[in-house]
Protein backbone atom coordinates (compact mmCIF):
# COMPACT_ATOMS: atom_id res chain seq x y z
CA UNK A 1 0.00 0.00 0.00
CA UNK A 2 1.39 3.39 -1.02
CA UNK A 3 1.61 6.25 1.46
CA UNK A 4 -0.09 9.36 0.24
CA UNK A 5 2.49 12.04 -0.32
CA UNK A 6 1.83 15.33 1.41
CA UNK A 7 1.50 18.41 -0.78
CA UNK A 8 4.64 20.56 -0.61
CA UNK A 9 4.79 23.21 2.11
CA UNK A 10 4.09 26.59 0.44
CA UNK A 11 6.49 28.19 2.95
CA UNK A 12 9.41 25.82 2.30
CA UNK A 13 11.50 28.36 0.36
CA UNK A 14 11.09 31.04 3.07
CA UNK A 15 11.82 28.48 5.81
CA UNK A 16 15.01 27.31 4.03
CA UNK A 17 16.20 30.89 3.56
CA UNK A 18 15.37 31.81 7.18
CA UNK A 19 17.33 28.76 8.36
CA UNK A 20 20.34 30.06 6.47
CA UNK A 21 20.12 33.33 8.41
CA UNK A 22 18.00 35.40 6.01
CA UNK A 23 16.06 37.53 8.51
CA UNK A 24 13.92 39.04 5.73
CA UNK A 25 12.61 35.56 4.93
CA UNK A 26 11.63 35.08 8.58
CA UNK A 27 10.04 38.56 8.60
CA UNK A 28 7.96 37.47 5.58
CA UNK A 29 6.72 34.43 7.56
CA UNK A 30 5.83 36.69 10.52
CA UNK A 31 3.99 39.01 8.15
CA UNK A 32 2.11 36.07 6.63
CA UNK A 33 0.94 34.52 9.93
CA UNK A 34 1.17 37.40 12.40
CA UNK A 35 -2.48 38.48 12.16
CA UNK A 36 -3.81 34.93 12.48
CA UNK A 37 -1.60 34.23 15.48
CA UNK A 38 -2.60 37.57 17.03
CA UNK A 39 -6.27 36.56 16.65
CA UNK A 40 -5.62 33.17 18.22
CA UNK A 41 -3.68 34.53 21.21
CA UNK A 42 -5.98 37.53 21.76
CA UNK A 43 -9.08 35.35 21.76
CA UNK A 44 -7.44 33.18 24.41
CA UNK A 45 -6.08 35.98 26.65
CA UNK A 46 -8.47 38.90 25.94
CA UNK A 47 -5.61 41.18 26.85
CA UNK A 48 -3.67 43.30 24.33
CA UNK A 49 -0.41 43.68 26.27
CA UNK A 50 -0.29 39.97 27.11
CA UNK A 51 -0.99 39.17 23.45
CA UNK A 52 1.85 41.38 22.22
CA UNK A 53 4.26 39.92 24.79
CA UNK A 54 3.23 36.38 23.89
CA UNK A 55 3.64 37.00 20.16
CA UNK A 56 7.20 38.23 20.77
CA UNK A 57 7.88 35.00 22.70
CA UNK A 58 6.23 32.83 20.03
CA UNK A 59 8.23 34.36 17.18
CA UNK A 60 11.47 34.28 19.20
CA UNK A 61 10.93 30.59 20.04
CA UNK A 62 10.08 29.79 16.39
CA UNK A 63 13.22 31.58 15.19
CA UNK A 64 15.45 29.79 17.74
CA UNK A 65 13.85 26.40 16.94
CA UNK A 66 13.89 26.80 13.16
CA UNK A 67 16.92 24.54 12.73
CA UNK A 68 15.12 21.72 14.57
CA UNK A 69 11.99 22.08 12.38
CA UNK A 70 12.05 18.79 10.48
CA UNK A 71 9.26 19.51 8.01
CA UNK A 72 7.09 16.64 9.33
CA UNK A 73 4.25 19.16 9.18
CA UNK A 74 3.85 22.46 7.36
CA UNK A 75 5.48 25.55 8.87
CA UNK A 76 1.94 26.89 9.44
CA UNK A 77 1.00 23.89 11.61
CA UNK A 78 4.34 23.99 13.42
CA UNK A 79 4.16 27.68 14.37
CA UNK A 80 0.53 27.23 15.47
CA UNK A 81 1.67 24.42 17.78
CA UNK A 82 4.24 26.75 19.31
CA UNK A 83 1.59 29.47 19.72
CA UNK A 84 -0.90 27.06 21.34
CA UNK A 85 1.69 25.68 23.78
CA UNK A 86 3.08 29.10 24.74
CA UNK A 87 -0.45 30.51 25.22
CA UNK A 88 -1.70 27.58 27.32
CA UNK A 89 1.44 27.75 29.51
CA UNK A 90 0.94 31.49 29.95
CA UNK A 91 -2.74 31.03 30.89
CA UNK A 92 -1.84 28.40 33.51
CA UNK A 93 0.72 30.75 35.07
CA UNK A 94 -1.68 33.70 34.95
CA UNK A 95 -4.42 31.70 36.66
CA UNK A 96 -2.06 30.63 39.44
CA UNK A 97 -0.67 34.12 39.83
CA UNK A 98 -3.79 36.27 39.88
CA UNK A 99 -7.03 34.33 39.65
CA UNK A 100 -7.93 36.77 36.86
CA UNK A 101 -11.61 37.72 36.67
CA UNK A 102 -13.61 38.88 33.66
CA UNK A 103 -13.32 42.45 34.98
CA UNK A 104 -9.56 42.35 34.40
CA UNK A 105 -9.91 41.62 30.69
CA UNK A 106 -9.69 44.23 27.96
CA UNK A 107 -13.05 45.87 27.53
CA UNK A 108 -11.86 46.58 24.01
CA UNK A 109 -11.88 42.94 22.96
CA UNK A 110 -15.38 43.27 21.54
CA UNK A 111 -14.41 46.48 19.70
CA UNK A 112 -11.12 45.31 18.25
CA UNK A 113 -11.23 45.92 14.47
CA UNK A 114 -9.42 42.62 13.92
CA UNK A 115 -12.31 40.73 15.52
CA UNK A 116 -15.44 42.79 14.83
CA UNK A 117 -17.69 42.80 11.80
CA UNK A 118 -18.26 46.47 10.97
CA UNK A 119 -20.86 46.02 8.22
CA UNK A 120 -23.64 47.27 10.53
CA UNK A 121 -22.15 50.73 11.15
CA UNK A 122 -24.97 52.49 9.28
CA UNK A 123 -27.60 51.27 11.76
CA UNK A 124 -26.84 52.57 15.29
CA UNK A 125 -29.50 50.42 17.00
CA UNK A 126 -28.27 47.28 15.28
CA UNK A 127 -24.69 48.26 16.13
CA UNK A 128 -25.61 48.56 19.83
CA UNK A 129 -27.29 45.15 19.77
CA UNK A 130 -24.28 43.55 18.09
CA UNK A 131 -21.83 45.15 20.56
CA UNK A 132 -23.92 43.84 23.46
CA UNK A 133 -24.04 40.37 21.92
CA UNK A 134 -20.27 40.47 21.34
CA UNK A 135 -19.71 41.47 24.96
CA UNK A 136 -21.81 38.52 26.14
CA UNK A 137 -20.10 36.20 23.67
CA UNK A 138 -16.70 37.28 24.98
CA UNK A 139 -17.81 36.63 28.56
CA UNK A 140 -19.18 33.23 27.56
CA UNK A 141 -15.93 32.42 25.69
CA UNK A 142 -13.84 33.28 28.77
CA UNK A 143 -15.92 30.86 30.85
CA UNK A 144 -15.02 27.94 28.54
CA UNK A 145 -12.03 25.81 29.46
CA UNK A 146 -8.84 26.68 27.59
CA UNK A 147 -9.12 23.54 25.44
CA UNK A 148 -12.66 24.39 24.39
CA UNK A 149 -11.90 28.08 23.82
CA UNK A 150 -8.93 27.11 21.67
CA UNK A 151 -10.97 24.94 19.27
CA UNK A 152 -13.75 27.55 18.99
CA UNK A 153 -11.16 30.23 18.20
CA UNK A 154 -9.47 28.11 15.55
CA UNK A 155 -12.63 26.74 13.94
CA UNK A 156 -15.28 29.47 14.25
CA UNK A 157 -13.13 32.59 14.30
CA UNK A 158 -10.14 31.60 12.18
CA UNK A 159 -11.87 29.18 9.83
CA UNK A 160 -9.40 26.32 10.28
CA UNK A 161 -10.50 22.82 9.28
CA UNK A 162 -11.00 19.98 11.78
CA UNK A 163 -7.97 18.26 10.24
CA UNK A 164 -5.68 21.31 10.67
CA UNK A 165 -6.84 21.86 14.25
CA UNK A 166 -6.21 18.18 15.03
CA UNK A 167 -2.65 18.49 13.65
CA UNK A 168 -1.95 21.65 15.66
CA UNK A 169 -3.34 20.20 18.89
CA UNK A 170 -1.83 16.75 18.20
CA UNK A 171 -5.14 15.03 18.76
CA UNK A 172 -7.78 13.26 16.65
CA UNK A 173 -10.39 14.95 14.48
CA UNK A 174 -13.01 13.15 16.60
CA UNK A 175 -11.70 14.88 19.72
CA UNK A 176 -11.79 18.25 17.94
CA UNK A 177 -15.40 17.66 16.85
CA UNK A 178 -16.38 16.56 20.34
CA UNK A 179 -14.79 19.64 21.98
CA UNK A 180 -16.42 21.92 19.42
CA UNK A 181 -19.82 20.34 19.98
CA UNK A 182 -19.54 20.76 23.76
CA UNK A 183 -18.25 24.36 23.44
CA UNK A 184 -21.03 25.31 21.02
CA UNK A 185 -23.65 23.95 23.43
CA UNK A 186 -22.12 25.97 26.28
CA UNK A 187 -22.01 29.18 24.20
CA UNK A 188 -25.52 28.61 22.87
CA UNK A 189 -26.84 28.17 26.37
CA UNK A 190 -25.02 31.31 27.62
CA UNK A 191 -26.29 33.42 24.72
CA UNK A 192 -29.82 32.03 24.31
CA UNK A 193 -31.51 34.66 26.49
CA UNK A 194 -29.77 37.56 24.72
CA UNK A 195 -30.58 36.08 21.35
CA UNK A 196 -34.27 35.69 22.21
CA UNK A 197 -34.50 39.23 23.56
CA UNK A 198 -32.70 40.99 20.77
CA UNK A 199 -33.19 39.13 17.51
Amino acid sequence: MFRQSRPPDPDQDLVDRAREGDTRAFDALILKYGDKLYGLVYNMTSHKEDTHDLLQDIFAKAYQSLRSFRGNSTFYTWIYQIAVNQTLNFLKKRKRRTGLSLNDLDSGVQNDPALVDSTHEADPERQTQIKELQRKLNEAMQKLSEKHRMVVTMFDIQGMSHADIAKVLKTSEGTVRSRLHYAHLQLQSALQDSWDERF
